[in-house]
């Protein structure tokens, strides 16, 4: 690092568990996100501020004025442009040192093995179940870790998947493709604006640890907030021996 990153970082560096080693393991590293809106916003503005070398960003949609109660990538002059070009944008505003891969699409899931192939963590903030799942399906098959958020309402949550420890559950694990699962969804049912920033904030706290080995990660808990009483509460989760994704005959 030279004498600008030395003070950009500092106090990160301070940090005993960090020091000048977990800043250069993040700057070595890359981050995919999966998602440029509520969620995808606080994580990529923490990933980036924290010196995290590389993004990569996917998301097919456009900036919409209803976006911008709770996107804080977005501003009002970015309504119309593609959600990854406004947020490579405010990325560079913050930190010009990270490179930042926009992709504009709504990636399907051989485009997502791809991507996961380049990741060192990779963060899910998207907002249906098609992509999460094909999402989970290919970080349990290349054993990548995987930090999962979602918000509605007041109520959200976060956990991480990380099959590289032989006891971690999956996604498919807690919500198995099959079961019957109703998708809610912000234009529908709305959503309380303080509430992405929480989650995704802490998905991005999740990668960081991750990626520079420190602490505990949530794998095998689900941290879950119900906003209106602003409690907080870890619930237990196990591998399920009979997973069809993660289990120990997965379906092919």
């Amino acid at each position: 690092m030279d004498d600008a990153q030395l003070l950009r970082y500092s106090r990160h560096i301070l940090l005993p568990e960090f020091g000048i080693e977990g800043q250069q393991k993040l700057l070595a590293s890359r981050a995919l996100v999966i998602g440029a809106g509520g969620l995808g916003s606080p994580a990529a503005l923490f990933l980036a501020a924290s010196g995290v070398g590389s993004l990569t960003l996917c998301d097919g949609d456009t900036v919409d004025l209803t976006n911008l109660q709770r996107q804080i990538l977005h501003r009002t002059a970015s309504v119309g442009q593609l959600k990854v070009e406004s947020a490579r944008a405010a990325l560079a505003e913050i930190n010009p040192e990270v490179q930042v891969e926009a992709i504009a699409e709504r990636v399907d899931e051989a485009r997502l093995a791809e991507l996961v192939t380049q990741a060192d963590v990779v963060l899910d903030c998207s907002d249906n179940f098609a992509t999460r799942y094909a999402l989970n399906r290919v970080c349990v098959s290349q054993k990548k870790p995987l930090v999962s958020g979602a918000a509605v309402r007041f109520d959200g949550q976060v956990t991480v998947f990380d099959l590289r420890q032989p006891a971690s559950p999956c996604y498919h694990c807690l919500y198995p493709e099959n079961a019957e699962s109703e998708e809610l969804r912000c234009a529908v049912t709305g959503v309380f604006a303080p509430l992405v920033g929480i989650i995704g904030s802490l998905q991005a706290a999740e990668a960081l640890k991750l990626l520079m080995g420190a602490g505990e990660s949530l794998c095998g808990r689900l941290l879950v907030m119900e906003g209106l009483r602003m409690e907080l509460r870890s619930i237990r989760l196990k591998r399920d021996g009979n997973c069809a994704v993660c289990g120990g005959n997965p379906a092919a």
